[in-house]
């Protein structure tokens, strides 16, 4: 399939010159002449220069400036060489977007004024239109140009976790008020999903319309959900979001935190690539994923603050777990650790390349 046509021929604004990446040919499980990497959180708080330009500038305000976005997004293309870059936004950035009233505090993370626990609260998650996120199309638009054969990743939160933040009003240990929703009104659960699937399909479609050449949907905490439960309330949502992008035939990439267990659901909900975090081993994590799709990571981000020489011990394990993929994404198995010494992230790139040369 083109990754610049979906097999309905609808045509996207993507760089002719990406689809020979080395990023979207493993995406489509075609041969590569190394293994591409790139790094989830790669863009921010590990580098002097991001936090150079974010200084003094709020997280969200940051995310609504096109020519600050795309300097951020840069940077660790031009610092580490990596074969992809990730747009720099947040997952709540649709949200604030559609007037719900939620902040991100400083070493706490994403706050809503008024959690969303009631059926009349439905009506404050009205549609995402392209004019709410103008910016994004913007960004995009000035990444493109100045990416070239370097293509740009999308990316939203998926239902359940952006569904965690505006019930539980915040970051949540264990879900208490999520999970009480989720069992004990489960009608009012499934519309709240469905809501939050519809305005995730249209972020992701701003951004792939605007040239983005692969998504991923990133759901944080559904790690803290059983498999059964994950079936029956989360994975209707996760298959409408991917079933909404299909047509343009961008790689769909899927990815959560410890969903070791969900592994095969999360490939089966549609994405094209699995992203597994660093609990897995990948020729394990191919086995529950089954065939048909690529994977995505999973080197542990900790790792990056030992010796050179135990890096490249722990690298050439992830390498030689994945050396019977069908398709391998080099990456952490979550994001860069914001104390993280940059340089290890390039010497990082660097090696993957050299060792998985052909």
């Amino acid at each position: 399939m083109s990754a610049n046509h979906g097999p309905e021929g609808q045509q996207t604004k993507h760089q002719p010159q990406t689809y020979d990446s080395a990023f979207l040919k493993a995406c489509r499980r075609e041969p590569v002449p190394h293994a591409p990497v790139w790094f989830m959180r790669q863009a921010g708080r590990s580098l002097p220069e991001y936090l150079k330009v974010r200084e003094g500038i709020p997280m969200l305000e940051s995310c609504m400036r096109p020519e600050l976005v795309t300097e951020i997004t840069l940077q660790p293309v031009r610092r580490h060489k990596v074969d992809a870059a990730i747009y720099f936004s947040d997952i709540v950035v649709p949200l604030k977007a559609i007037g719900i009233d939620l902040d991100i505090k400083p070493g706490v993370g994403p706050v809503v004024a008024e959690p969303i626990r009631t059926r009349a609260d439905l009506d404050r998650l009205r549609d995402l239109t392209p004019e709410d996120v103008r910016y994004v199309t913007e960004a995009i638009g000035m990444l493109t140009a100045e990416l070239g054969g370097t293509p740009l990743i999308g990316f939203a939160g998926a239902p359940f976790t952006l569904a965690s933040y505006l019930v539980e009003g915040g970051p949540s240990r264990n879900h208490e008020h999520t999970k009480a929703l989720m069992y004990g009104d489960p009608q009012l659960w499934a519309d709240l999903l469905d809501r939050l699937a519809e305005i995730t399909s249209a972020f992701l479609k701003v951004q792939i319309e605007a040239g983005a050449s692969a998504v991923q949907l990133f759901d944080s905490w559904v790690g803290a959900l059983a498999p059964a439960d994950y079936r029956r309330s989360v994975m209707p949502a996760s298959v409408k979001v991917f079933d909404a992008v299909a047509h343009y035939g961008v790689p769909r990439i899927h990815f959560g935190v410890g969903t070791g267990e969900l592994l095969g659901l999360m490939g089966e909900a549609g994405a094209d690539v699995v992203g597994v975090d660093w609990r897995v081993p990948l020729d394990e994590a191919a086995r529950r994923v089954g065939p048909g799709k690529a994977l995505q990571g999973n080197l542990d981000p900790a790792v990056l603050f030992s010796s050179r020489e135990a890096v490249e011990a722990k690298t050439d394990e992830v390498l030689a777990a994945a050396a019977g993929l069908e398709g391998h994404v080099f990456n952490l198995g979550h994001g860069v650790l914001p104390t993280t010494d940059p340089d290890a992230l390039t010497r990082l790139v660097e090696y993957v390349h050299t060792r998985t040369a052909v």
